[in-house]
């Protein structure tokens, strides 16, 4: 019989903590489940993967396992030592490890004929993960959307207001179904907001382009501007540049910490044929030199 190294199967060191442990598992579950998995020997792997974890993710089992000490490797001959105890085996009753390995078998199966597993464990199946297009206005109001689940039928999943670019919603039991009538995993959900023509978003702040008069730059107004709540009065300061970026708290996307909303004034000039004269008249008594002390 030869020796398993639970350890190098699931790659990771002798001192890994159950949590690393965990996720390693996890990891190549989903890499080698035979449903999902082009891998040629994937059913194999997902076979020794589930029973390294076995003995790796209970405590005892591992406590037990680790007794026969660092010096073996996988594949050399091996035989339980003298009076070995074995790791906590159940009650007893039908067996439910059908197809683990004569070494697990040696080891943990001695005391109750067969390893039995852990109180109301069972296996898990790997995680998936899927995309969700939504547009500005779902993301601002919150919005549901139908995804195909993984045993065919369709679910409707609720997004919340605030959702943005790179938001990760995880849908508990709706990723792939878990080996030997185990748990499903669950559904990694990432969000994307569809370009909008009006604003554009980054993280929870929305930006846009206003556009002002030259007079209202240089004097000073009030005006109207657009928010996704609606128009409002804006206050622009005299000796307003173009580019110039006014700021409203909290009109971004909502959230714990709401985004804002960033509008940037843009300086539009009326056409010669409508203001000629206007312009003609600037031109020869204006002292406004915007290009004096300019160096090549």
């Amino acid at each position: 019989m030869e020796f398993r190294d639970y350890y190098q199967i699931l790659g990771v060191a002798r001192s890994a903590s159950q949590d690393e442990i965990k996720k390693a598992y996890r990891r190549l579950a989903r890499k080698y489940h035979p449903d999902v998995s082009g891998e040629p020997d994937a059913e194999a792997r997902f076979k020794e993967i589930n029973e390294a974890n076995e003995v790796l993710g209970d405590a005892q089992r591992r406590a037990s396992y680790d007794q026969l000490g660092p010096g073996w490797r996988s594949g050399q001959e091996f035989r339980p030592p003298p009076g070995w105890a074995g790791g906590p085996a159940g009650p007893g009753g039908a067996p439910d490890f059908d197809g683990f390995s004569d070494f697990f078998e040696s080891l943990f199966g001695q005391r109750a004929g067969r390893a039995r597993p852990r109180s109301g464990f069972r296996p898990r199946g790997p995680d998936r993960s899927a995309v969700a297009e939504i547009t500005l206005e779902q993301a601002l109001k919150g919005t549901e959307v139908t995804l195909n689940a993984s045993n065919g039928q369709s679910r409707r999943v609720r997004i919340p207001p605030g959702a943005h670019n790179g938001t990760r919603m995880r849908v508990r039991g709706q990723g792939e179904a878990g080996p030997a009538s185990g748990t499903s995993g669950d559904l990694l959900l990432e969000i994307r907001v569809r370009p909008d023509p009006r604003y554009r978003l980054e993280g929870r702040d929305l930006h846009r382009d206003v556009p002002i008069t030259p007079w209202e730059a240089a004097l000073g107004a009030t005006i109207e501007a657009p928010t996704p709540q609606g128009m409002v009065n804006l206050k622009i300061p005299p000796d307003s540049r173009s580019g110039r970026i006014m700021r409203l708290k909290g009109r971004g996307l909502p959230g714990k910490t709401p985004g804002d909303l960033l509008l940037r004034l843009m300086i539009e000039v009326p056409p010669a044929d409508e203001a000629r004269q206007w312009y003609e008249d600037m031109a020869r008594n204006s002292s406004f030199r915007p290009r004096e002390g300019l160096q090549p």
